[in-house]
């Protein structure tokens, strides 16, 4: 029981906090800072803020941009006993309502941008509503949350329906911030950086394992491709993790002195474009590595450092970490055979406990003993793993995950919409585009901007579809389900109209500004 893992997040920020002192744990990209004695003493008072509002348990939002204060709020409200259920900071009033009365949340955290669509989507339970970090009037809370205790409702987006909320304990942290903190090799020297929303799980697990290290992590507020490489150097970063559309729109920069002039020494991504591996590296001159996770089961593969020259620009996700199993299974959940197609399973510790209020999705995930990833995949003799496309209809646009039937039911609330179907289509800067086809009322006057208006109203921009196709009628099998798979093909007689709205709905997480 002396083993770290087996101690509550705030127990962690506690011990962390009395180690390191005034040693600097965070720096925001406005040059802000927060030593690890003053984390602890925020986050304790987070956490006495709560207590004293009756909120010892239960789910809390999280609806905030990047600030120092994200991970406070974090950290406070897990270690108060409650469960923090972080939100996209982007998200509209439809998409907000959905999260929070399905978290059943009676408690929210927003700032000064979010806190009107908090309000305006609140279902009756939610009671209470703090804007930005309270005054610290109240001494510091030490309760101790158990470390099997639930911390996280994290939403990922689901394939088939509304976002699902993965259950994710202390525990499931301290498995994660352990591993990561041991694949990409952090000491106490280092300075990782990290650019995603907060809400996302990758800053909360550099969170903990920058912890776990005793390093500097360094916040921005999101990522900027013109700017990203000069706040690396700017910052001393000495390592950081990244999705696979960084890299690309990061090449498409003019190269520069910050190129080479930074103090990295290794980086590491999700879904390295293959065919610029090697770009990518001479041009910043340092080793990338692939790294394999997701929300329900934390870090499954990497690719060391002593077989990062096999893997580079050989498209493998590398071999499973110490605490997990990999194996590539048939359709009757059989392994196959040695560089035969099929789906990644993995199992281990670490993992979520479940999706939140839906057992039967749970069951699905995790049938037989294996968390079914729905990624297609190849495992060679030596446990090297490569991914070959995925069983999912979950459309992956810059890095953002987005369930097409949640754009598909926000957009059938529009008066003139018939049906519709929103799909995914090649894109060589983001990956893949979302492209909704729809049937109109006979006499409608909306025409595809009107549409993304609609959307713009309820979702999240980047869950707005770039390319638009006005249909007759759309393809169908024969149990009279939409034929998603024939919307391309055979076009005659359905086609009405095209339209590409260009860049004004594309997301901006992965644009300046």
């Amino acid at each position: 029981m002396n083993d770290p893992r087996y101690e509550s997040l705030g127990a962690l920020v506690r011990r962390q906090a009395e180690r390191y002192g005034d040693k600097t744990f965070m720096t925001f990209g406005d040059g802000s800072t927060m030593s690890y004695s003053e984390l602890g003493d925020r986050v304790g008072g987070i956490a006495a803020h709560l207590r004293s509002h009756g909120i010892d348990r239960g789910p809390v939002a999280l609806m905030m941009k990047n600030s120092l204060f994200y991970p406070v709020a974090w950290l406070g409200i897990v270690s108060s006993g409650a469960v923090s259920v972080p939100m996209n900071s982007r998200l509209r009033t439809d998409d907000a309502r959905y999260v929070l009365g399905h978290s059943g949340a009676t408690a929210a955290f927003v700032d000064d941008s979010t806190a009107g669509v908090v309000r305006a989507a609140a279902p009756p339970e939610l009671r209470h509503v703090f804007v930005g970090e309270p005054e610290a009037t109240l001494a510091p809370s030490d309760v101790e949350a158990r470390p099997g205790a639930i911390s996280n409702i994290q939403y990922t987006s689901g394939t088939t329906g509304f976002p699902k909320g993965c259950l994710l304990t202390h525990r499931f942290w301290q498995v994660m911030g352990a591993t990561a903190a041991e694949v990409l090799e952090l000491t106490e020297d280092d300075i990782l950086l990290t650019s995603q929303p907060h809400s996302y799980i990758d800053p909360q697990w550099n969170v903990i394992a920058t912890l776990r290290a005793g390093a500097h992590l360094v916040l921005l507020d999101g990522f900027h491709p013109s700017t990203f490489m000069r706040d690396v150097a700017r910052f001393g970063v000495t390592v950081f993790y990244c999705l696979g559309v960084m890299p690309t729109l990061l090449l498409k920069q003019p190269p520069g002195p910050a190129d080479r002039e930074h103090s990295l020494t290794r980086v590491f991504c999700s879904a390295i474009p293959i065919e610029q591996h090697e770009a990518i590296e001479r041009r910043w001159g340092v080793p990338w590595s692939e790294v394999f996770g997701m929300t329900e089961t934390g870090i499954n593969t990497a690719v060391t450092a002593a077989d990062h020259d096999r893997c580079v620009a050989g498209g493998s996700i590398g071999r499973a970490v110490a605490h997990n199993e990999t194996a590539i299974v048939g359709d009757d959940d059989r392994e196959v055979a040695p560089g035969e197609v099929g789906e990644l399973v993995v199992r281990g510790v670490g993992m979520m406990e479940g999706y939140h209020r839906d057992p039967d999705a749970t069951a699905a995930f995790f049938r037989n003993g294996w968390a079914h990833t729905g990624d297609l995949a190849t495992q060679d003799a030596d446990g090297f793993v490569y991914l070959r496309g995925r069983r999912k209809e979950m459309i992956r646009r810059g890095g953002e995950n987005i369930s097409p039937v949640e754009v598909e039911n926000a957009l059938s609330t529009h008066p003139d919409v018939v049906e519709c179907a929103v799909a995914a289509v090649p894109d060589a800067d983001m990956g893949e585009e979302l492209k909704a086809y729809v049937v109109l009322l006979e006499d409608a006057t909306a025409r595809p901007h009107d549409l993304a208006a609609h959307l713009a109203e309820r979702l999240a921009a980047f869950k707005v579809p770039r390319y638009w196709e006005l249909r007759d009628r759309l393809p169908r099998t024969p149990s009279e389900k939409i034929a998603k798979h024939e919307l391309e093909r055979g076009r005659a007689g359905f086609l009405v109209a095209t339209t590409d709205l260009g860049p004004r709905t594309r997301s901006r997480r992965s644009e300046d500004g």
